[in-house]
């Protein structure tokens, strides 16, 4: 996705846009769900509306996010807000459930794609599979980890990468340290 108005920065309603089409839900449909009107949830992605913190609650819980994802934690200086992420100022995403802890590298959520830093902790797991309409590619950068694709096991060390297309997955780091991986999603789930 391409920015028309590079000079204008990206906003909480752009990324929340971007979610909810992730979604595959519609303006119409996430306003059934948080019982508001079309109206304001078009203000709000489009910037001209700011919603409060019970509806950014309720928002976050409609799109399957932790509320923490939708504020950026330091935004830097205003020329880079768009393009650069300063590793101090990465949003925290996901639920760090199972010992997983996930931060946005990506600027924002409206490009076509969404890359994430992923620490998984020594000995921690998912037990569920997780499946989403979406193609993956990570690359260990550290640590040894464990990727079940489709049923089939995979033993990943540094330096190599995987892929997914849709298919179900888990992950184990069964290793005494942390493993430390880069995550491309697309289009973006956070």
């Amino acid at each position: 996705m391409i920015h028309s108005d590079p000079s204008q920065p990206q906003t909480l309603g752009a990324d929340l846009r971007a979610l909810r089409k992730a979604r595959g839900l519609t303006l119409s449909a996430l306003g059934d769900v948080l019982g508001r009107s079309v109206g304001w949830l078009s203000q709000v992605e489009r910037g001209m509306s700011e919603p409060g913190m019970e509806d950014l609650r309720l928002i976050a819980r409609a799109l399957d996010v932790s509320l923490s994802s939708l504020f950026r934690q330091n935004p830097g200086r205003v020329q880079e807000q768009d393009f650069i992420v300063r590793a101090q100022g990465r949003r925290p995403i996901g639920s760090r459930a199972a010992g997983l802890v996930e931060e946005l590298l990506s600027p924002d959520l409206t490009d076509d794609f969404e890359v994430v830093h992923s620490t998984f902790m020594p000995h921690s797991r998912i037990r569920e599979t997780v499946q989403r309409p979406t193609q993956e590619v990570g690359y260990l950068l550290a640590g040894t980890l464990e990727i079940e694709i489709d049923g089939t096991v995979h033993s990943l060390t540094e330096g190599d990468s995987f892929r997914i297309r849709g298919e179900p997955f888990r992950w184990a780091n069964r290793s005494d340290r942390e493993a430390v991986a880069i995550w491309v999603i697309a289009p973006p789930v956070y």
